[in-house]
């Protein structure tokens, strides 16, 4: 008796702890379109144009087709079986090569890039662009509302130390092209971000953001080393990943994360500090 009885707790055990086990979001692409979907995830999808561009310095004030945009074809190379990771690898037209290894678990993207320049010539790529459409997400999609930019009321960034809430105060709105928002990164060339209005401050960290249509849940980006954060014009937003015009044969490690989390924004930030520990002394620098 004593025996099926710990046979029988056994069992139970597994089978609740299987049951407790959140569910992986899972990972799609195709045509240069990153899908993100779950049930758990609110509109059940988020997309990213992954990635829009490459592109190059001196780019702030100047034509973004026939300037800015170095050309890149990107190709699927593997997926998982159960869609929680994706290999793509990027050929950038200048030579560079972009392996990203893209993971998934139930509340965050991981992303994972290794940058090579084989050439034996400078790159031309300083920068790169996930456009990270957020309408389903917080609620004001297309199916919503006609309006476009209804959705930055919940996105955030983060100035002077805390959480500012979009518009910002000292919201620029000129620009070669408009509207949208910019904010250089520490460190960063005014002159070498996007043309779209540029923000007068430097961030106080990495993270760009914005709240759930429901309020329950924050959805949050970063990358390091990072160009720029930026509030798009397609219900978007951007934490633009720096590659800094590659030396020949250089090569470079690049990480980003995407958290989809409860509203708990104390705990959102100390897990953001944990994934990235050279930003804390990089935004200290950049003041």
């Amino acid at each position: 008796m004593k025996l099926i009885l710990s046979i029988l707790s056994f069992v139970c055990t597994t089978a609740l702890g299987q049951a407790a086990e959140p569910t992986k979001l899972k990972l799609h692409w195709a045509k240069n379109m990153l899908t993100i979907s779950g049930r758990q995830l609110p509109g059940k999808e988020m997309k990213i144009h992954y990635l829009e561009a490459y592109c190059r310095d001196n780019s702030q004030t100047t034509d973004w087709g026939r300037h800015t945009v170095v050309g890149h074809k990107t190709r699927l190379v593997s997926r998982s079986n159960d869609g929680s990771q994706l290999h793509l690898h990027c050929d950038v037209n200048d030579g560079v090569t972009v392996e990203h290894v893209i993971t998934a678990s139930h509340d965050e993207v991981d992303f994972r890039l290794t940058a090579h320049n084989p050439t034996a010539r400078r790159s031309e790529a300083h920068w790169a662009q996930p456009c990270i459409r957020v309408g389903k997400f917080n609620g004001t999609g297309a199916d919503v509302t006609a309006d476009k930019y209804a959705y930055i009321k919940k996105s955030f960034v983060y100035l002077d130390g805390k959480r500012a809430m979009m518009p910002t105060q000292d919201w620029s709105t000129e620009a070669r092209y408009i509207p949208g928002q910019v904010w250089a990164g520490p460190g960063v060339p005014r002159t070498d971000v996007n043309p779209r209005p540029l923000h007068p401050d430097v961030p106080s960290n990495g993270l760009i953001g914005c709240f759930s249509g429901d309020g329950s849940m924050i959805f949050a980006t970063a990358f390091d080393p990072y160009q720029e954060l930026f509030q798009g014009v397609i219900r978007c937003l951007h934490s633009d990943f720096r590659l800094g015009s590659l030396a020949p044969r250089e090569t470079l490690k690049i990480k980003g994360k995407i958290y989809l989390v409860k509203n708990d924004e104390a705990a959102l930030l100390k897990r953001y500090h944990n994934d990235f520990p050279r930003h804390k002394a990089l935004h200290l620098k950049g003041k």
